[in-house]
């Protein structure tokens, strides 16, 4: 069973960053992908950005070269830096594990832009 708890989500100005963190805790011994998906109001969830083994990352076309993904195998955890923020930014981020074959999802952080 794996456990994923957000942070770091909350209010910010266009143009903005934020980090998001999320730590997954349990009996783990390797994950084999970690992401980042948001829901904005109205719309389906989608892929923001994923790293797969720890190498390899993918991005949604709408948030390249503005966000970078990362992960810290000894903390188990992955971080969602978002820079250059625009209102269409906004929505839940949740982050997601794949782990034995199985998915597993975090509570979800708010992330609003606004002035």
């Amino acid at each position: 069973q794996v456990q994923l708890v957000e942070s770091g989500g909350g209010l910010v100005q266009p143009g903005g960053s934020l980090r998001l963190s999320c730590v997954a805790s349990g009996t783990i011994f390797s994950i084999d992908a970690m992401g980042w998906y948001r829901q904005a109001p109205g719309k389906q969830r989608e892929l923001v950005a994923v790293i797969i083994s720890g190498r390899s990352a993918n991005y949604v076309d709408s948030v390249k070269g503005r966000f970078t993904i990362s992960t810290d195998n000894a903390k188990k955890a992955v971080y969602l830096q978002m820079s250059s923020l625009k209102p269409e930014d906004t929505a839940v981020y949740y982050c997601n594990a794949l782990y034995l074959g199985k998915t597993y999802w975090g509570q979800g952080t708010q992330v609003t832009v606004s002035s």
